[in-house]
């Protein structure tokens, strides 16, 4: 008995496949080892096509660069007359936060005005070529404008500039694109949207039409290039500075602001951030000194009428003593008196004070009408004060009053100026509550993704991209690719597993190409695994036939490409090499090939046979290889069918059985035509040939269903190009045992 690779299960038809537990476990990694080692080629390719975009991309992408400022928000002080603004308190407001000045800094205030100052609302771009014009552009060093690829003068390519100082369009306009095209001697044309021109000029000089007006300051560009100008509206433009300018604490509570901003152009964003910042500061302190101007204006206001009243208080009481003589004031009238001046005092402040806050708060608000309450008990011991004055002689009475008057009068008049002449010196000292810490400055190198990160980035994603594709061809293709899965759902055995053989793929592929005869695997390459999986399908073959009242072997399909005239001709070969007489008969009447793999000519075979035109002798042909011999189809039949049929082909079928040991007949697939059902009949056994990987169960299902409606009884199947690399992931030694081949003589 020779030393032959059969699978133990091939023989038993219907038996129970069993797995171990370990090797459930295993089975999802090995899985995806094997999908992964199976895809190999595919994924490489999908990664190296997304390493391609991402050195594309990074290739293409502007940089984008990043400055950044300090800003220190402190409390708000009055500098060097703290001490002597100490009572100013409530009039200059209370301390901003943090939170309210990094809003500030972000406001249309701040942001519009720098737009304002630096045009950052007037937009022009030099149009480049789609794609790579950009980078080629940004990429150019010379000083001149670069010359023009392929004569496309319409599209900038480097050193281009056109600055624009003014632009002025109508409401309509704003945020829509103008074309500005350069023309001879620094002219240039300014079309609209639809390439109608609205007004020409030059650089330099301030053109005007249509509703239009623009001063281009420089323009240095080839002639026939174009920019696209915009005239942004303000919240557009404050909307673009916004996307790239931020603001944030650096350190909780640290009362220290970090601002930034990005863009393409470095230059730029260090001017604008520089600009922002100090036009924040400078908006903080129009802000400090504009709340002292404005108390400044009340109290002004104010000392005119209190002057008016000092007077006339001190000329009464003057001359009341003049008239009456000189009248001194005891001691208990000094003490009413002084008690008087005091209450009235408070009296007056508070009233100033209740005015002022009528000027922000409603007479509901708390703080109106804390002071509304303060007031109305200064007020009810104003007038305890005033009974006791009623109890003193006439004359002191008129002496009291008029020597309070002035009291009153001079001394709020004094404190009234006192708190103008300082709050003039603390609107000329002011210098905010906020102050720059570092100026903007910005880092040579761009910011983001780095040109190694975005490589490994593309690579993942290509990883990710591909291992997803696979996993969709995987569920919308739902194939058979474990032999052992056709004995468990079927219950039919698998007599051989074929391994792909790259030998055999080289040699169908010179036969294609020279177009003549092919070769054998079976000659050429006996040790490949794919031939000694034929050798133990040989002696499998032997017992299949040994109760079989026909020498004859069926071998067919579900469908076209599975390779079984590859199994038939080389079992054939494997056969006559053990010693057999095998004929090989070419059944496939529609697209029958085997002649061409043993260089004989399709003429004079089945067809011929069947009509009567010629004898046995005539259709079957000798070959190279010794002790095997073959019968082609003959002229291609209008009705293949009809033929098989014919008693004349179901006596050919006797005596080639009667003349040789075997006789192994390749028919077409059962799915596409009958010709299987009707040979099976006449023939000993039926194998089912099944590649891996290109049927789903169903399909090898409904072609044995097919054949045993016939009256056919398939005894097994044959499943051919095995990818043992991948098996072996799958399985480990189980795979293996798939490649190992008997090195010996059979």
């Amino acid at each position: 008995m020779e030393n032959e690779n059969i699978k133990p299960s091939a023989l038993i038809p219907g038996q129970q496949i069993t797995r171990s537990n370990d090797e459930d476990e295993g089975l999802a990694v090995g899985e995806i080892v094997a999908v992964v080692m199976e895809h190999r080629w595919l994924m490489a390719t999908i990664t190296a096509a997304f390493l391609v975009l991402g050195g594309a991309y990074s290739f293409v992408a502007k940089p984008v660069y990043k400055a950044d400022g300090l800003i220190q928000v402190e409390e708000k002080s009055t500098g060097g007359m703290s001490a002597m603004m100490k009572d100013l308190g409530p009039l200059l407001g209370d301390s901003t936060t943090v939170a309210a000045e990094q809003e500030i800094l972000t406001s249309r205030m701040v942001l519009g005005r720098v737009i304002n100052k630096l045009k950052l609302d007037i937009e022009v771009t030099p149009k480049t070529f789609p794609v790579i014009g950009r980078a080629m552009a940004r990429r150019y060093k010379g000083d001149s404008p670069a010359s023009p690829w392929l004569g496309m003068n319409s599209y900038a390519w480097g050193g281009e500039e056109a600055r624009v100082d003014a632009l002025e369009v109508p409401r309509t306009a704003l945020d829509k694109p103008l074309i500005l095209v350069a023309e001879e001697g620094g002219r240039y044309s300014l079309l609209d949207e639809d390439g109608d021109e609205i007004l020409s000029g030059k650089a330099g000089e301030r053109a005007r039409g249509n509703k239009y007006e623009v001063f281009v300051a420089k323009l240095q560009a080839n002639p026939g290039t174009r920019f696209v100008l915009v005239k942004q509206s303000q919240e557009m433009a404050i909307k673009k500075l916004r996307e790239g300018f931020t603001v944030k604490e650096r350190g909780k509570k640290s009362s220290i602001l970090e601002a930034s901003l990005t863009g393409p152009d470095i230059d730029k964003i260090v001017l604008v951030l520089d600009d922002i910042m100090n036009t924040y500061v400078r908006q903080n302190v129009d802000q400090r000194s504009a709340e002292a101007e404005k108390t400044l204006k009340f109290l002004e206001t104010q000392l005119p009428a209190l002057k008016k009243e000092m007077d006339a208080a001190e000329a009464a009481y003057n001359n009341y003593r003049q008239s009456r003589g000189s009248l001194d004031l005891n001691l208990e009238t000094q003490s009413v008196l002084q008690s008087v001046v005091e209450v009235d005092n408070q009296i007056v402040a508070l009233r100033q004070e209740r005015d002022e806050l009528r000027q922000s708060f409603t007479a509901e608000h708390p703080r109106v009408q804390a002071v509304d309450q303060r007031l109305q008990r200064l007020k009810e011991r104003r007038a305890q004060f005033d009974a006791d004055v009623n109890k003193l002689p006439d004359t002191q009475q008129k002496v009291l009053q008029l020597a309070r008057d002035v009291e009153v009068s001079t001394t709020l008049y004094t404190n009234l100026v006192n708190t103008s002449q300082q709050l003039k010196v603390s609107k000329a000292g002011t210098v905010g509550d906020v102050r720059i810490v570092d100026s903007a400055a910005a880092a040579s190198e761009p910011v983001g993704l780095k040109k190694p990160a975005i490589l490994a980035i593309a690579a993942l994603l290509g990883l990710i991209a591909s291992m997803a594709i696979i996993w969709i061809r995987r569920s919308m293709r739902v194939v058979v690719e474990d032999p052992e899965v056709i004995e468990s759902k079927l219950g039919l055995p698998v007599y051989a597993t074929v391994p792909h053989s790259s030998d055999e793929v080289e040699l169908f592929s010179r036969a294609r190409k020279s177009k003549g005869p092919g070769k054998l695997l079976a000659v050429t390459n006996p040790e490949d695994d794919a031939i000694e999986s034929l050798r133990g399908l040989r002696t499998t073959i032997h017992f299949a036939l040994m109760d079989a009242t026909h020498n004859s072997l069926l071998i067919t399909g579900s469908s076209p490409g599975l390779g079984k005239s590859f199994i038939s001709k080389n079992l054939g070969a494997v056969l006559a090499q053990a010693g057999s007489r095998v004929v090989i008969l070419d059944a496939d009447l529609r697209r029958g090939h085997i002649n061409k793999e043993f260089g004989l000519r399709r003429e004079v075979g089945v067809s011929e046979y069947v009509a009567g035109t010629v004898s046995l002798d005539d259709i079957v042909k000798p070959t190279a290889v010794p002790n095997l011999w073959v019968v082609t189809t003959g002229q291609i039949p209008p009705n293949p069918s009809e033929l098989l049929m014919h008693l004349r082909f179901e006596q050919l079928l006797e005596q080639l059985g009667k003349q040789f040991d075997t006789l192994i007949v390749d028919a077409p697939p059962i799915l596409a035509v009958s010709d299987a059902a009707i040979i099976g009949r006449q023939v000993g056994a039926t194998l089912m040939v099944a590649r891996a990987g290109h049927h789903p169960i169903q399909e090898l299902e409904q072609a044995v269903k097919r054949l045993n409606h016939a009256g056919v009884t398939v005894k097994g199947f044959v499943f051919n190009d095995l990818n043992t690399d991948r098996q072996r992931y799958r399985y480990g030694y189980k795979g293996y045992v798939y490649r190992y081949s008997y090195k010996g003589n059979s």
